[in-house]
């Protein structure tokens, strides 16, 4: 179960009056005060740093040459390639900064070399091959007469591939911005940010970024051929920079303010006038407009992402990014749609399991979190261990051993360490994802002698071993960090930058706190604390895909309010079901946000919790000086309903405990039991007396709703036959499913040639033959299996839900 999330308050130290002015006159619409004290607190206290900052025409970008000799290596040997007119590879990579990066040198060394014919590109199957330069991959575009590889995102440390290709004759450019390898490879140039001292502006560029500047120096060393503006590749880089979560600094920030601008631009023409139809589509598919980060971040970004996670191959993205053929760009937007809904499914998948298998640790023994299951899919295992390690404060890595014998991974290069032979034992791939500022790539790089490979960042990494040295692993590197930590214990910790009224919040915070944008790694987005409020009018609802159709994530939508305001603020909680807003008084943490779709101001909610000092609900005579926490006993998911039982009986005391054993779809379900406890509990003379309410359900193994739906009808069938009575319970134990659920299920089986007549408590059901009764895609069929599936959701839900949930949402009824 997730622990108790810690909360806590960015230092605030108020800025001089005239920080705060010279910010004013920048917003001048509202105070500038909330945007003077968080840029006040992030180190902008100079006027020069504030203009630099806020307006990127003041901002003097480094020259490509920054990065010395190697880069005029590269223009040397490009431009030997142009005058001998060898065929040029890009090998590129399949996330958003490397198919953003491809897209940038198939676009900006497209102008200097003829592409299809002397330039192609090269990404990497995500599924099969894994990051980096790979032998199969090389004798590929060997055969097709290559002299040269450029590659992007990729390529620091393949020092054995990159000698393999030069036995081929094949040179190789390395433009990227990951681990450096220990000693210069025999590259013909190397062209990597990390090379350069840490407080330099160029080096926290990402892959697509690097990318721009080896084209932009080629600009320049060439400048009276004919060419497109260079300006035109900015959209692509902003796209990779945000998408890639670096640090927005320097050139970075520089080049994500002018990239989103040029982004903005072209998706307001007409469509048929775009200069990137394909992106155009992508930003209508995702109700964006292009001119937020977080356009890229949660609209863009995860798209380009998914088509790799799911399909393995994303070559065509480049030609969605690139094509100016409208068409064909709307076509291949629309697979990069169907992916994206696929992967949210799969995520959502993952992440129940990954939460059952986390009720099985011990976290307060457990340094780094390592699980691993045959059917987990790679692709979405980064996405998860990014989730869970939020959750629990603790570095998290999720191995999956499906068709074990690969060596790939997701979310991180996994480059250094030489391949197994062929007839090595299975393996097992997966993703790391830390917090809490744990250097995640050095941990797993220190267990390197247990790993077939691995690579990636500070916060990020893949990785792929042997199955048998999973257990090994996993103590190896939870004794690495419990001995680095010393007494320092990892919690789950989220940090608000300011505290706010709902009073606040409007169009007119929006735009101070806009100065700040674009946001990222060392420049976040400001996280609003808003005390002793509460919600009203919460709803939610599954999501549905850009053809209507549902895909199984869940959103809440709400209004929040507190004492400052007489009208509520419109607010989304992702992921989440309204019944998981506290009743009562809580406080939350949350960003402010613009919705271009529904054109209105909103809050994203982050984190919420009760307020301890608030006055809780107490209608329906549920008396608040209870203390609740005791008086639920969580028994779920014991091996044996005996030691259950037993431990009911060590911590009852007069009255016997009250048992839940069948796992509940609603909450209205357990506040009913837990009235009747706590009626009881009226009459008791003290505390001690108190009779407690077990939840003691087991977890969930349910049937497949197609095989439901078939148990059903073969039911019905049978009662026809025999012409027997049934009751409605007796349905409901045979089918396993909820009364709600059955009503939909009865109504299938009318509309598809049932008759289901009532006599007195029992049903009849006769048969008139149909051929659409096992036709899972009959509208009446498709209706009950969603019902189904939403049910066992539920229920896996409550097998799950922490009890400090169960405890803020039962005790009080809506």
């Amino acid at each position: 179960m997730p622990e108790q999330q810690q909360w806590t308050i960015a230092a605030t130290e108020q800025p001089p009056e005239w920080f705060i002015e010279a910010v004013k006159q920048h917003t001048p619409a509202s105070s500038g005060i909330y945007a003077a004290q968080l840029l006040w607190q992030r180190g902008i206290k100079e006027k020069s740093q504030l203009t630099a900052f806020i307006n990127y025409k003041t901002y003097k970008p480094a020259s490509p040459f920054e990065f010395g000799q190697e880069m005029h290596l590269a223009i040397a040997r490009l431009q030997q390639a142009d005058n001998a007119r060898e065929k040029i590879a890009i090998w590129g990579d399949f996330d958003a900064d490397g198919i953003t990066a491809t897209s940038v040198l198939w676009d900006g060394l497209g102008q200097f070399f003829k592409q299809n014919t002397q330039l192609i590109y090269y990404i990497p199957n995500r599924l099969k091959e894994s990051h980096g330069l790979n032998n199969q991959g090389i004798d590929n575009l060997a055969k097709q007469g290559c002299k040269l590889i450029v590659t992007c995102d990729t390529g620091s440390t393949n020092i054995e591939e990159i000698i393999y290709a030069k036995q081929l004759n094949i040179d190789v450019i390395v433009t990227d911005h990951h681990t450096l390898p220990t000693e210069r490879p025999p590259v013909a140039a190397i062209i990597n940010p990390r090379y350069l001292p840490k407080e330099h502006q160029l080096f926290h560029l990402s892959g697509v970024a690097v990318a721009y500047k080896l084209v932009e120096a080629l600009y320049q060393t060439l400048p009276n051929v004919e060419k497109h503006p260079l300006e035109d590749l900015l959209d692509l880089v902003a796209v990779g920079l945000i998408a890639d979560l670096v640090q927005l600094s320097g050139d970075c920030r520089y080049l994500a303010q002018l990239g989103i601008q040029r982004l903005q631009t072209d998706f307001q023409q007409p469509a048929a006038a775009r200069r990137r139809p394909g992106v155009g589509r992508l930003l209508e598919l995702c109700q964006k407009s292009g001119d937020r980060p977080t356009d890229i971040s949660f609209g863009l970004g995860p798209r380009i992402n998914a088509v790799s996670r799911i399909q393995g191959d994303a070559s065509f993205c480049v030609e969605l990014l690139t094509s100016r053929d409208a068409k064909r760009c709307n076509e291949l937007a629309e697979v990069t749609e169907l992916a994206n809904a696929r992967r949210k499914s799969l995520q959502k998948d993952v992440q129940a399991q990954v939460a059952q298998k986390l009720t099985q640790l011990d976290l307060s023994t457990t340094s780094v979190i390592v699980l691993e299951d045959a059917q987990w899919p790679a692709g979405v295992l980064g996405l998860v261990a990014g989730q869970v390690a939020q959750e629990t404060g603790r570095p998290t890595i999720l191995l999956s051993t499906e068709g074990a014998g690969g060596d790939g991974g997701d979310g991180g290069d996994e480059e250094g360490i030489s391949p197994l032979s062929s007839s090595s034992p299975p393996l097992a791939r997966g993703s790391a994802r830390s917090v809490n500022s744990v250097d995640l790539y050095q941990l797993v790089k220190d267990q390197a002698h247990l790993l077939h490979r691995f690579g990636g960042h500070p916060f990020a990494a893949g990785l792929s071993l042997l199955v048998e040295n999973i257990p090994l692993f996993t103590a190896a590197i939870n004794q690495q960090l419990r001995q680095s930590l010393g007494s320092t214990t990892l919690t789950p910790t989220v940090q608000a930058d300011l505290t706010l009224t709902v009073a606040d919040l409007g169009k007119e915070l929006f735009l101070e706190l806009k100065l700040l944008e674009p946001c990222g790694m060392g420049n976040p987005v400001p996280k609003l604390l808003i005390q002793n409020c509460w919600f009203e009018n919460s709803w939610h609802r599954n999501q549905q895909d850009w053809q209507g159709k549902k895909v199984q994530y869940i959103k809440t939508e709400f209004d929040i309010r507190d004492d400052s305001s007489k009208s509520g603020f419109p607010g989304i909680w992702w992921g989440h079901y309204k019944d998981e807003l506290p009743i009562g008084r809580c406080d939350c943490i949350a960003e402010l946000d613009y919705n271009t779709f529904k054109k209105r101001y909103e809050i994203r909610l982050i984190a919420v919790r009760p307020n301890v000092n608030s006055t809780l609900n107490t209608r329906n005579g549920l008396n608040p000086s209870y203390p609740l926490t005791p008086l639920i006993l969580d028994l779920r998911n014991q091996e044996h309903s005996a030691r259950a039982k037993q431990q009911l009986s060590a911590n009852s005391t007069q009255h016997s405990a009250l048992i839940i054993e069948d796992c509940p779809t609603n909450w209205d379900d357990l506040r009913a039991w837990l009235r009747r406890c706590l009626t009881i509990n009226r009459s008791a003379s003290g505390l001690d007396n108190q009779q407690q309410l077990a939840i003691a359900w087991s977890k969930p193994n349910p049937q497949p709703p197609n095989q439901i739906w078939l148990t059903l009808v073969g039911i019905a069938k049978y009662l026809s036959r025999t012409n027997q009575l049934v009751t409605r319970v007796q349905l409901l134990e045979k089918i396993g499913i909820s009364d709600q659920t059955l009503l939909v299920g009865i109504k299938a089986l009318k509309d598809l040639g049932f008759t289901v007549k009532r006599q007195d408590r029992y049903l009849q059901i006769t048969w008139h033959p149909s051929d659409n009764a096992e036709n899972f895609a009959d509208p009446a069929v498709a209706r009950f299996l969603a019902a189904v599936r939403e049910e066992q959701f539920q229920r896996q839900y409550f097998a799950e839900v922490p009890l400090s949930t169960i405890v803020a949402i039962a005790s009080y009824d809506n």
